[in-house]
């Protein structure tokens, strides 16, 4: 009867707008919810096969809510440098254990992103979800996987330890006095006759030196002497050496105590460095400390562990501009920069816009220990809602497809930030008066029905 059905659709708008109802408290209660995305009601109607020679039958409404995933929220600053916010259409990959997660314990996808460590250092949210990326190991690649979850670690950023960096280049800028007078031993040197008469030694002294310190495989300080002697053979020509300070830094193969290089630099006539004509080596390779280094070559000296290390020596300004000279003033060092660190310890973390999260040591070296993967789905709204602001993978959604952040629309990651809620106060306020109207209007739909049966049951009386 078509009564009826007019007083079971009355029921079912009570129902639906009571659910839409929930769903708009809802989004009120999380208007300051860090990464939450508003939820919206969206009705159906329920029809039914008609006869429309005689009555017709009331189908009523249905509610279904979905969470506007796609919708972005306003970023806002934060103190906390593992405070992530994700601008674009990605997702954090979590899960709720680190370290002890087994293969049952599922994956959650996630946009809240107050990411801070627990009493182990693992990053978690305070939902309890913790972090996890793709690790890093500086002699393999990231082990990336656009689908592959398995390769994924929890993002640990305490115990790691500390870190030094060996010097690889050096760019050395000095002056060398163009009218040096002229050293009278200087006519009886020559490495090639006796190769243990040398600066180095001591046997000649140099018209012009200066030290440099460098960094081994360890951190530790190496310092290098290099030194010059005004050549009698020509007037645009100095001899050069480098050698190790002490000496006994470097093992002992017969040659000059500490040598590393030797040779000749010389100059054009307008004081410029003459490349062509210049021996002194640019690359200086040392050998480990668990080789024998036999002459020429030149190594660490074998009881200080240290590994293989290349120097590359930029005289002619070709890194940084300067380089060596020779103008007719003073001989002077005009400046020398190496690269390399001593040894630092952790002293903060930073993630950058492209995922990777950077330990940063008290030494000024930075080293990324991780890359987070920003999760995407073809059709966020069809993710399953879980508890505490995440997701987890439906039918619905499609294929999981991780992308590394600046990668198509996976979006950018942003330190020190956090994504407000996308909830406006204003539209869900009057949603709500809107609700209550329709639930109302409903209720009359029923109190109306129950009046019209009484007026039919009342015929029989």
């Amino acid at each position: 009867m078509s009564i009826n059905t007019a007083l079971l659709a009355g029921t079912s708008g009570l129902r639906a707008n009571a659910s839409a109802l929930a769903v708009t408290s809802d989004n009120i209660a999380n208007a300051n919810t860090i990464g939450f995305k508003r939820q919206r009601s969206d009705f159906t109607a329920l029809l039914v096969e008609q006869d429309s020679y005689s009555h017709y039958n009331a189908g009523g409404v249905i509610a279904s809510n979905r969470a506007m995933l796609s919708e972005q929220g306003s970023l806002e600053s934060s103190n906390f440098s593992t405070h992530l916010a994700i601008s674009g259409d990605g997702m954090f990959v979590a899960r709720r254990k680190a370290a002890d997660a087994t293969a049952t314990d599922g994956y959650f996808f996630t946009r809240s992103g107050q990411f801070e460590p627990d009493n182990e250092g693992y990053l978690a949210n305070t939902s309890g979800y913790y972090l996890y990326g793709w690790p890093i190991d500086e002699t393999n690649p990231i082990p990336t996987g656009p689908t592959d979850l398995n390769v994924l670690e929890p993002v640990k950023i305490s115990n790691i330890g500390g870190a030094a960096e060996a010097t690889t280049n050096i760019s050395f800028s000095a002056n060398l006095m163009a009218s040096q007078e002229l050293n009278p031993d200087a006519v009886n040197y020559d490495l090639t006759v006796d190769p243990t008469s040398s600066m180095a030694s001591g046997d000649f002294t140099p018209d012009f030196q200066s030290t440099i310190q460098v960094y081994d495989s360890l951190g530790g300080i190496r310092t290098l002497a290099v030194s010059f002697l005004k050549s009698p053979n020509n007037a645009n020509e100095w001899f050069a050496e480098i050698h190790a300070v002490p000496a006994t830094d470097m093992q002992d193969t017969g040659r000059p105590d500490g040598m590393l290089a030797s040779g000749v630099v010389s100059f054009t006539p307008f004081g410029q460095l003459d490349e062509a004509n210049t021996t002194l080596p640019t690359t200086i390779d040392i050998l480990g400390s668990d080789t024998v280094a036999t002459d020429p070559q030149v190594g660490w000296a074998t009881d200080a562990g240290l590994a293989d290390q290349t120097l590359t020596l930029d005289i002619g300004g070709a890194i940084s501009p300067g380089g060596l000279t020779q103008y007719d003033t003073p001989s002077e060092l005009i400046e020398s920069t190496v690269d390399g660190r001593a040894y630092g310890v952790l002293s903060s973390v930073e993630v950058d816009q492209d995922g990777y999260v950077n330990a940063l040591f008290t030494n000024g070296l930075s080293r990324a220990i991780y890359q987070l993967p920003l999760a995407t789905f073809a059709n966020v709204s069809g993710l399953n809602l879980e508890a505490g602001g995440a997701y987890s993978a439906s039918p619905d959604a499609g294929q999981l497809n991780m992308k590394a952040a600046n990668e198509g629309s996976a979006g950018v990651v942003q330190s020190r930030a956090l994504e407000a809620s996308t909830v406006d106060l204003a539209q869900e306020f009057t949603d709500l008066i809107v609700t209550q109207r329709a639930y109302s209007a409903s209720s009359k739909i029923v109190t109306t029905a129950d009046e019209m049966l009484n007026e039919l049951i009342s015929i029989k009386r």
